[in-house]
């Protein structure tokens, strides 16, 4: 299951890497989806948009998480280029200590500020019962959300992104179940569909925990936590920056939010549902991003800048062919689509769902740009940069969908032209930066 990115053809091993870990996203948003549909059919537009609503507030909180295990795991990606068995396992306890801290106070933080969100989301009255009881559940999953995504991203640092694909596997067909038992056998309602969730999360995370401490002796490494202050400065230095790049990604997508929720119920269930096939849809690219950034971490820690160049240049092609042709799926079947989610007599949802569709996805090869870009700086070691590209792509996002949603001529219609305006500013600002600074970004010489 294990490969070596060094070595062998380039686009091959990184399309062989790149695919499971594709998929495994795929079947996440497809849990994710299946909470949607469910509940869209049969609990109604209220409790839609409820759980989409706390779908991107826990995309937030989880973002912090995901981002510091995305850093950390470029880190491993290079002390395994580097074959640096000593400091990999010393990353590895730093980074364990450093996440495993943060879970715990997020958690606890989200707890305590769960009324707040409220007023922060401008949640309708009529919405927010319902959204406070599937919060107080979905919120007992944080654990294991750091449980699979340490382990995943250690495991893909090696060079395998299998074992994290059947885990993801098992706990999406495991949600996919307990949402019918619970939420149509049990009636339980929208906690019943975060209990599943909740449940699946923790499948995964304490499976492929189990997985890799049998698997691979190394990790037993975490049987000592004891850390040096110059390791913990290191992972840090790569993870907390992921970790603010994806926070304020997704801090700009929920401050969209709380203004899409001012608009009302059925802006909100509109929105809610042509966010989870926007996401499905662009999800590939954004796997194939960060397998890319793997290929270039090992490539950087091995010293191959041939390698680097001829993967940068491959992956441009994969990125943007896949996204012409996504692009041109979704604006051509975006009302069958939204269809999925919504009864057919709620063609106001419907209408609204279209319009986001059709505008984001024809866009999509600039989301698909960005994401090469991100996992290029962190794999170089310099996620300082996709942190600017990231408050460049949000800031314009946030700045004109206030902007331009309040002008008659635009309303709703300008908070969904906000998103590619902003992915095109970050994408010219990122290859500017790499075509004047492109030596020294790949020089081996450390």
């Amino acid at each position: 299951m294990d490969r070596d990115l060094t070595r062998g053809p380039v686009m091959r091993s990184m399309l062989f890497f790149a695919v499971p870990m594709i998929l495994g996203n795929l079947l996440q948003q497809c849990y994710n989806i299946a909470d949607t549909l469910i509940v869209g059919r049969y609990l109604g537009k209220n409790a839609l948009a409820a759980v989409g609503s706390s779908f991107t507030l826990m995309t937030f909180l989880t973002s912090i998480l995901l981002g510091m295990c995305m850093g950390s795991g470029a880190l491993f990606s290079i002390r395994f280029g580097q074959r640096d068995e000593d400091g990999l396992r010393e990353s590895m306890r730093a980074s364990f200590v450093l996440i495993a801290g943060a879970a715990v106070l997020l958690n606890a933080l989200a707890f305590a500020a769960l009324d707040f969100m409220r007023v922060f989301l401008r949640v309708p009255e009529e919405v927010w019962g319902t959204m406070r009881a599937y919060l107080r559940v979905i919120f007992c999953g944080v654990a294991a959300t750091f449980l699979y995504n340490y382990f995943a991203s250690f495991l893909r640092s090696v060079g395998n992104s299998i074992a994290p694909l059947i885990f993801l596997a098992l706990s999406s067909l495991m949600n996919i179940a307990l949402d019918l038992w619970f939420v149509l056998g049990l009636k339980r309602g929208v906690t019943g569909a975060a209990e599943a969730t909740v449940i699946a999360q923790y499948a995964s995370g304490l499976g492929i925990a189990a997985y890799a401490w049998l698997r691979y002796p190394r990790i037993r490494c975490l049987r000592s936590l004891r850390v040096r202050r110059k390791s913990v400065r290191e992972v840090a230095g790569f993870s907390l920056l992921t970790c603010v790049q994806q926070s304020v990604m997704n801090l700009g997508i929920l401050m969209v939010q709380g203004l899409v929720n001012s608009f009302g119920a059925t802006v909100m269930a509109a929105f809610a549902a042509a966010v989870k096939i926007d996401a499905f849809a662009y999800m590939p690219v954004q796997d194939f991003g960060n397998a890319f950034s793997t290929f270039i971490a090992q490539n950087y820690g091995a010293r191959r800048q041939d390698r680097i160049r001829a993967g940068l240049r491959g992956a441009i092609r994969a990125s943007m062919c896949f996204s012409i042709v996504v692009s041109a799926l979704v604006c051509a079947l975006a009302r069958p689509l939204m269809g999925l989610f919504v009864e057919a007599g709620e063609l106001e949802i419907i209408a609204e769902g279209v319009r986001y569709l059709r505008i984001e996805g024809a866009f999509y090869c600039g989301i698909g740009c960005l994401f090469l870009l991100y996992g290029l700086y962190r794999a170089l070691g310099r996620p300082g940069m996709s942190v600017v590209l990231t408050v460049i792509s949000l800031g314009t996002r946030v700045a004109l969908a206030y902007a331009l949603s309040g002008l008659p001529t635009f309303g709703v219609k300008g908070i969904w032209w906000s998103v590619p305006i902003g992915w095109t500013l970050a994408d010219l600002t990122g290859i500017v930066y790499y075509i004047y600074h492109r030596d020294r970004l790949l020089s081996v010489e450390k």
